[in-house]
């Protein structure tokens, strides 16, 4: 998905660079000057990454190494705020998941962005960076994008069902996501860049956001108790056995650092579908 800065282009303090972050030459003009706080967020996602594994490693791998030396050698000893991803933790998942649950991507993906977490801890551990990955949850409602993450069916299913448009989905009703509304998602990612450094434990920079753990049936139930019992008519369930368990079989997520740090999810599914209409 292109970024479309048309609405900032008479704005003096903004200056826009338009390309791949896997270009060099897009790197060095995003770089030209000092950079304070640099928001990470570019990257391709699942289901892109692991059908073409040389275009996932050159952008969410070789080019974030690549950036994260352009602000090494600024040495000024930039934030950086790192959106990972829950797809670190891999399939099957335990039982539960908290911040001491072990590391086991099983997709192309969550390796790279495990890579990026390691990096990034290293070079704060070294002073060079100050960095925070935060690995997201499902975040709804997300753009319609063709062959776009695995995860989207949590947008496409709510954006189908809040117009009143029929819809396959590809997990069962007792499929378990973690949800976060769009709009929460950015409070969260604003609120790590003011977090100062000295708040992290020395060996944590990376940890999970707070998310609404549901199922798919509950899911639906809020929308039909917000738009009416029809809804539950427009839905019907052609489960993929290896999309849900990648992504549909997420268990009870407690997360305590991010919660001392003043990291919230959404309060509830009604609260969640009432962020989501902004957006859609």
């Amino acid at each position: 998905m292109r970024f479309d800065a048309a609405g900032l282009a008479d704005d003096a303090r903004v200056h826009c660079v338009a390309g791949s972050i896997a270009d060099a030459q897009v790197r060095t003009e995003a770089l030209a000057q000092p950079v304070d706080l640099l928001f990470h967020l570019a990257g391709i996602t699942s289901r892109q990454a692991e059908a073409d594994f040389e275009l996932g490693h050159s952008v969410n791998l070789e080019a974030g190494i690549h950036l994260f030396e352009g602000l090494r050698r600024q040495a000024r000893g930039a934030r950086v705020v790192y959106s990972s991803s829950i797809a670190v933790f891999g399939a099957p998942m335990p039982d539960h998941i908290d911040d001491d649950t072990r590391l086991m991507p099983a997709l192309s993906y969550g390796a790279q962005k495990q890579i990026g977490e390691i990096l990034l801890a290293d070079y704060s551990r070294r002073n060079w960076l100050d960095a925070r990955s935060l690995r997201l949850p499902g975040i709804v409602a997300r753009p319609l994008v063709r062959g776009g993450a695995l995860s989207a069916f949590n947008s496409d299913l709510i954006r189908a069902l809040v117009t009143g448009q029929r819809y396959t989905c590809p997990v069962s009703a007792q499929a378990t996501l973690w949800l976060m509304s769009l709009q929460r998602c950015v409070d969260n990612l604003l609120h790590a860049a003011v977090v100062p450094g000295d708040a992290f434990a020395a060996e944590r920079r990376a940890f999970t956001l707070p998310a609404l753990h549901t199922s798919v049936a509950r899911l639906v139930d809020a929308l039909a108790h917000e738009f009416g019992a029809g809804v539950r008519e427009l839905i019907r369930y052609e489960p993929d056995a290896q999309l849900e368990a990648q992504f549909g079989r997420l268990p009870p997520l407690a997360t305590p650092c991010a919660d001392r740090l003043g990291f919230r999810h959404d309060g509830d599914l009604s609260q969640l579908i009432r962020a989501v209409l902004v957006d859609l």
